[in-house]
């Protein structure tokens, strides 16, 4: 396997502890989300192959990373992605990460043994010269995530656990970039709210519960076929879901760091409106 095919430690993305993830940010939020201290606002969902709308988030502030969370290798074209990525890198060095994956079987009818594509996908990118360390990859079970630390700089792991970050760990060995995603809610900071918050957590989950790559995940972590039926129970929702106090929340966002990974993708369940003010209050717990 040649350097350009797989990371390194001294290649590893640093994207600071904490990010901020959501469907997308305008360029003033992103302004002051690198103002509080974040270093990356990770973009879901599944954009297309031409990524313009990278370059005046980057524009806009100068520090902070933009991150695809993630690039869906069945709607994407490698050859238009990569040029895409060529332009934003040229212009703003070392400030885009390109995340792909392979999204889900029940979205895509043309979705086919996955693996094999990704792995096909990722030999395009090398072809249209891509480097492995500015690529990730969505990652769950333990082949992707091997692969992910073998052909991109790491794995983008969505909706998993402390538990499932130490696996991965292991799984991929130290010098591969690892950055698991959680789900936050500061609307409810009292111990009687909780009802209150799982309800606003099921709401963000219930797409999900009928996916079977989450449903398999979930599983492999332990959690039962009674916690994965919806409405998802509440284990299942505490532990991919944190709420309360913005120190609880920052001590469950922090178990991610201790069990390997090298940044947290934040994603507050809020308005649009509301993402800055709670990102800052969630700031000072984090220690930014």
């Amino acid at each position: 396997m040649t350097d350009s095919q797989q990371g390194s430690a001294s290649s590893k993305p640093d994207l600071g502890r904490f990010g901020s993830f959501g469907r997308g940010v305008t360029s003033q939020q992103a302004k002051e989300i690198e103002a509080l201290g974040y270093g990356a606002v990770w973009v879901g969902g599944s954009p297309p192959a031409e990524l313009d709308w990278v370059e005046p988030i980057l524009a806009a502030t100068t520090t902070l990373q933009v991150a695809t969370g993630i690039v869906n290798i069945w709607t994407a074209a490698a050859g238009p992605v990569a040029e895409s990525f060529h332009r934003i890198d040229q212009a703003y060095p070392g400030r885009f990460l390109l995340g792909i994956g392979v999204g889900h079987p029940e979205a895509h009818t043309e979705y086919r043994k996955p693996y094999d594509a990704l792995v096909e996908y990722l030999d395009q990118l090398d072809e249209h010269g891509v480097p492995a360390n500015r690529r990730v990859v969505a990652a769950l079970g333990p082949r992707v995530l091997k692969l992910s630390a073998q052909r991109a700089a790491g794995a983008h792991p969505y909706l998993t656990t402390p538990e499932h970050t130490a696996q991965a760990r292991e799984l991929m060995g130290p010098s591969a970039f690892l950055a698991p995603e959680h789900k936050v809610i500061l609307a409810y900071p009292d111990k009687e709210d909780a009802d209150k918050a799982r309800a606003v957590g099921r709401k963000a989950l219930d797409i999900y519960l009928n996916l079977a790559n989450y449903l398999n995940s979930w599983k492999r972590l332990g959690f039962t076929d009674e916690d994965v039926a919806r409405p998802g129970s509440d284990r299942l929702v505490d532990a991919v879901v944190a709420y309360g106090t913005t120190d609880s929340i920052a001590a469950r966002l922090r178990e991610h760091l201790d069990a390997g990974a090298d940044h947290v993708p934040v994603q507050v369940l809020t308005r649009s409106e509301n993402l800055v003010p709670a990102l800052a209050e969630l700031a000072k717990a984090l220690g930014l």
